[in-house]
């Protein structure tokens, strides 16, 4: 059931970074309860830190250390590995699968600036996404300094080609590819009007798009998907806008249509004011370009309040699922309408990850509270297994890795830890190992055909970004 409240417009100001998780707990009603199965991992302790561009999991860490730092290399640093691990390669890219996971990073040098991590707060901007393109190679996605998005095509060795493509926009949100090019989420100024608050500071009001763009990069066609219009502004009633709220969002696609879920704030007349909320919103849209206002998986708002609005397509049901983590019973939901996955605690730390299709049938979620990060698996509703995992985390990431398994990452201390799991009986497959680059509690791991998952992160400057790729299982 939907907890209502007016939402009084908190004061700006650097105490608004947890505003969902602290200034709101007082007045949400408590949620308990477990799932019906639970289990937990094995703990590992975390391998050596990754000291090259290519190392296996488990390797030993004289070996890591002396491996040659070299960006295209793809093999085990050890050389006993490399021989004892080392399969055929697969996908258009031909990157070599092996028996653990190998981790690869490459420095990028881009030529405009990337927004700086910042606080990683909920509120803050996004500096990177990935997408896997069918040929084996991405589309970077990130945002510049200058009121600019830019795209960039990374060949099969994650290093940037040709010249990036610049969009207009104040925030980014995600990138998704398929084989005619692909589809940007990014947000743009709006008009918040002259409707006077009910309280509380102004902010911004903006817009959120989808952007299609072709093989080239170069934009084919836009579409807002919020409401804003030349006769709606951002503090008019019904408005659905991106105010200072959390609104990061993803983007899934069924290959005909593309689907966006994300944070959105929610203007309700109040007498001669109005007062303003924070929920999600999910809109899919065409391969041409239209809004697909009748799609049965779209909803004007789901979740409220909202945060990591997580999406996946699914052609086994032939839907778009969606899940939220919602101080609507302080639990992990799928929305519109409710449907609890996971009970929780509204104290601070409740936390949704990502959300992948499990091996069969149904669907994992990470997600993590008081520092624990779990997975649980559902089908259409509340969780049937629960993993409680050894990760230490706030912020776990959940990735489909290849068929049949699913990689969790978290961050471990200046560099990532992760582990492999089955996606069926959610069990853990192999060792926990290192990925050698810094996190980011909101970007994204994305999967490729050939098994491989690449994840963006800040480089050693404001133009150098790394790709850490973890290469396929055999």
């Amino acid at each position: 059931m939907h907890v209502p409240f007016r939402f009084a417009v908190p004061e700006r100001g650097t105490g608004r970074r947890q505003w969902v998780r602290t200034a709101l707990v007082a007045a949400l009603i408590f949620a308990t309860g477990a799932c019906s199965s639970s289990s937990s991992d094995s703990s590992s302790p975390d391998a050596a830190a990754v000291g090259s561009v290519s190392a296996a999991a488990g390797a030993p860490s004289a070996a890591v250390a002396s491996a040659a730092v070299s960006s295209a290399a793809s093999a085990p640093a050890s050389p006993s590995a490399s021989a004892s691990t080392a399969k055929a390669a697969t996908g258009g890219c031909g990157r070599t699968a092996s028996s653990k996971p190998v981790t690869k990073v490459t420095q990028v040098k881009l030529p405009h600036a990337v927004t700086s991590y910042g606080n990683e707060a909920d509120t803050d901007k996004l500096p990177m996404a990935i997408a896997a393109r069918p040929d084996g190679t991405s589309w970077l996605a990130w945002l510049g300094t200058g009121g600019k998005v830019y795209l960039g095509h990374l060949g099969c060795d994650d290093r940037l080609i040709g010249t990036p493509t610049g969009f207009t926009g104040v925030d980014l949100q995600d990138v998704q590819a398929d084989k005619t090019g692909g589809v940007l989420l990014l947000t743009r100024k709006g008009s918040c009007g002259d409707t006077p608050l009910c309280g509380g500071e102004s902010s911004p009001c903006n817009t959120m798009h989808m952007i299609r763009f072709d093989t080239s990069g170069k934009q084919v066609w836009e579409r807002q998907v919020t409401n804003l219009t030349g006769g709606r502004t951002g503090y008019d009633d019904g408005a659905r806008f991106v105010w200072w709220y959390q609104h990061h969002g993803r983007l899934a696609s069924d290959g005909k249509t593309f689907a966006a879920y994300f944070g959105v704030a929610i203007t309700v007349k109040n007498g001669s004011c109005v007062d303003i909320h924070e929920g999600d919103r999910m809109q899919v849209v065409s391969a041409s370009g239209s809004l697909l206002t009748g799609n049965k998986d779209a909803f004007e708002v789901g979740c409220s309040h909202a945060w990591t609005s997580r999406i996946v397509w699914d052609a086994r049901t032939g839907h778009y699922v969606t899940v939220c983590a919602t101080d609507n019973d302080c639990r992990i939901a799928r929305p519109n309408p409710y449907r609890t996955v996971a009970a929780g605690t509204c104290d601070g730390t409740l936390f949704g990850g990502d959300l992948v299709l499990a091996k069969s049938k149904g669907y994992w979620a990470a997600w993590s509270q008081g520092g624990t990060a779990r997975l649980e698996h559902f089908t259409t509703a509340k969780s049937d297994t629960t993993i409680k995992t050894s990760a230490s985390t706030s912020h776990p990431h959940l990735v489909g890795y290849g068929s049949g398994r699913m990689l969790l990452a978290w961050q471990s201390g200046s560099s990532m830890a992760a582990r492999v799991y089955d996606s069926g009986t959610g069990k853990t497959v192999g060792a926990r190992f290192t990925i050698g680059v810094k996190d980011h509690d909101y970007q994204a791991f994305k999967p490729y055909a050939d098994g491989s998952v690449a994840y963006p992160a800040a480089g050693g400057g404001s133009t150098i970004v790394k790709i850490a790729r973890v290469l396929p299982l055999g």
